[in-house]
């Protein structure tokens, strides 16, 4: 059932016609997303959860998860919607895209009244430091989420049959007292997602056990706060992310500029060619001066 006595929201302008969502959504169904950086293992997970091989999982450096895909989960009391995210990193889509289908699935799911059961975030415990593309998932991830629906989160790590024992026991340790300190102390908690069926259901288990949420942050920006996505905590988090980006893009083009010589000519075409990607992702995330005047004037919340 679609919430009443609005108009159209910013975030319905959004939609496009390619976008996947649930055919018949119903009130009171529980949406589980599963989000995390580019070959974490969301669509592993997924298919070993189900036991069957139902999304589609990649096995080269480019993404695989582009749309967003939902697959059902069996539960004898209600309908589990398990939602397949793509990462902040996709090798095809700019970021701006990605948070732009993210944003509006969570933000139709809500309209529906469909709730949010919890959000699982998957990391690869592969991974030696929280750098680049890593620590941007995670950061956006945050601002996706917002503080309150942190006791609904369970921090996973994948991929433990990929490193030694001890090796892994101390990277979970790190994740544990830095990177993750503040959304643990918050209520959120661990796990290992071990490649086994078994290990993916406890985590379905420990999620389903909480009481849902009405919305994490984002859809309550969108749909209770009508912002636009530029608005919204993550659109403003990754607007300064690329303009970090494209300040670093800069200095390369300045830097090969210097260097000069034939062998260089093909590194400054594709390095031209990324600063005019991030400055058009940056002009769509920039917020309309009418828009702008308007909170200014309070007829708009900030």
């Amino acid at each position: 059932m679609k919430r009443l006595g609005k108009k159209t929201n910013q975030w319905e302008k959004e939609q496009k016609a390619d976008d996947i969502f649930v055919d018949n959504p119903q009130e009171g169904d529980l949406v589980i997303p599963i989000m995390g950086p580019s070959g974490a293992g969301k669509s592993t997970f997924i298919n070993i959860l189900l036991g069957e091989e139902r999304a589609s999982v990649g096995h080269d450096l480019k993404s695989h998860t582009a749309q967003i895909h939902h697959y059902i989960f069996p539960d004898p009391h209600r309908r589990v919607v398990l939602v397949d995210t793509p990462g902040f990193d996709d090798t095809n889509i700019d970021d701006r895209e990605i948070l732009r289908r993210i944003a509006v699935w969570l933000a139709r799911s809500y309209n529906a009244e469909m709730k949010l059961a919890g959000v699982i975030y998957l990391h690869e415990i592969t991974q030696t430091r929280m750098l680049g593309t890593a620590r941007k998932n995670l950061d956006l991830f945050y601002k996706l989420c917002g503080p309150n629906a942190a006791k609904n989160i369970v921090l996973t790590t994948t991929k433990w049959d990929e490193v030694v024992g001890e090796v892994g026991v101390r990277r979970e340790m790190q994740l544990r007292e830095e990177h993750w300190k503040d959304i643990i102390a918050r209520g959120s908690t661990m796990a290992r997602f071990e490649r086994t069926r078994v290990s993916a259901q406890a985590i379905i288990k420990s999620i389903l056990a909480r009481e849902a949420i009405n919305a994490v942050q984002i859809q309550s920006e969108l749909v209770d706060i009508d912002k636009l996505l530029a608005e919204t905590a993550a659109g403003q988090t990754l607007r300064y992310s690329l303009k970090d980006l494209l300040e670093v893009q800069k200095r390369m083009a300045a830097q090969l500029k210097v260097k000069g010589g034939e062998e260089v000519r093909d590194q400054i075409i594709e390095n031209d060619n990324r600063i005019r990607a991030l400055l058009a992702q940056i002009k769509a995330l920039d917020i309309p001066l009418p828009r702008k005047f308007m909170r200014w004037l309070g007829f708009v919340k900030a």
